[in-house]
């Protein structure tokens, strides 16, 4: 196993959605492996104060305030790079907004508002970034980021679950599509302290110790996989280096000092009816045949340790 140092001298990165948080964490780990970064957010202030943040601390960042979703500002993001940097290797599609709400309360506006921002923002961007790096000719990384709502489902979030579903099966697809040209196609589920996890009242203490200076416990840390926005940060250099040239296609979980790879769809278990099946046939081998153990949903509650 080799520890030389990821270096991504010489690259440029557009990261969406990084003027704070996880974005920013992503954005400033790209910056220390030498990439240089167009930071974006949709508060220019925000965006500004995070590319001179990294530019402060040795780095090479410029800052671009639109909102993802359309083509115009997938395009515009994309030129941004090649304005400041002149090129462009890495997208990392961070952007993203929350409207949850229960299927019978959620609106039209709920629903297209998420799904305008994480699955046709990421649609939007990424093939903005696919024509520039195929028309540079040396390959690229497209780091989408999912969730494990995407994976499992969960409750109150249909539009985000759904998004991150598909922003999956754009990684499965896109890998496919983009391979011949050396450009892989990822996607980082994060696991981490944020704004949204706060919200979840068994991570709030944890979160608010963090904050002040204490270190969040193992049990978090290893059990439940979840940590600060830094320990997610380290997977982005790596799928955007030459140590990932041949990752692609996949769904890569990190939290805490958790690192996982996600599994693909695929069937559980089969059962053969001669000549094909009919409802009451199904109906009656249903209980013991594929049926027998049925697939989980939702995310796992966190075990806490007893008090």
């Amino acid at each position: 196993m080799s520890n030389a140092p990821i270096d991504l001298t010489g690259k440029v990165a557009v990261v969406t959605g990084s003027g704070r948080g996880l974005g920013l964490a992503y954005a400033t780990a790209l910056a220390k492996a030498g990439a240089a970064v167009v930071v974006n957010d949709l508060d220019e202030a925000v965006a500004e104060q995070a590319a001179k943040t990294i530019n402060e601390a040795g780095g090479r960042a410029v800052a671009e305030a639109v909102a993802v979703g359309t083509t115009e500002a997938a395009e515009r993001l994309v030129a941004r790079a090649v304005e400041a940097f002149g090129r462009l290797d890495i997208l990392v599609t961070n952007a993203g907004i929350l409207r949850d709400k229960v299927l019978w309360k959620m609106s039209d506006e709920d629903f297209d508002a998420v799904i305008g921002v994480h699955l046709k923002g990421t649609f939007t961007l990424a093939r903005a970034a696919a024509v520039q790096l195929r028309a540079q000719g040396e390959g690229g990384s497209l780091i989408l980021v999912g969730s494990p709502a995407g994976q499992r489902g969960n409750f109150g979030q249909t539009n985000y679950a759904a998004a991150k579903a598909g922003i999956a099966a754009f990684v499965r697809t896109w890998s496919m599509e983009l391979g011949r040209a050396g450009i892989t196609v990822n996607a980082i589920v994060p696991v981490a302290a944020t704004a949204m996890t706060e919200t979840i009242p068994a991570f709030a203490p944890y979160i608010e110790a963090n904050r002040n200076g204490e270190p969040l416990p193992d049990f978090l840390r290893k059990g439940e996989g979840f940590g600060t926005p830094e320990d997610c940060a380290a997977l982005i250099p790596f799928l955007a280096s030459e140590a990932a040239r041949d990752v692609t296609g996949q769904c890569v979980g990190i939290g805490g000092d958790k690192l996982a790879l996600w599994s693909h769809p695929q069937e559980a278990s089969v059962a053969y009816a001669d000549g094909g099946w009919t409802p009451e046939t199904i109906a009656a081998t249903w209980h013991t045949s594929v049926g027998r153990e049925p697939q989980s949903v939702g995310i796992p509650a966190p075990k806490l340790p007893e008090a």
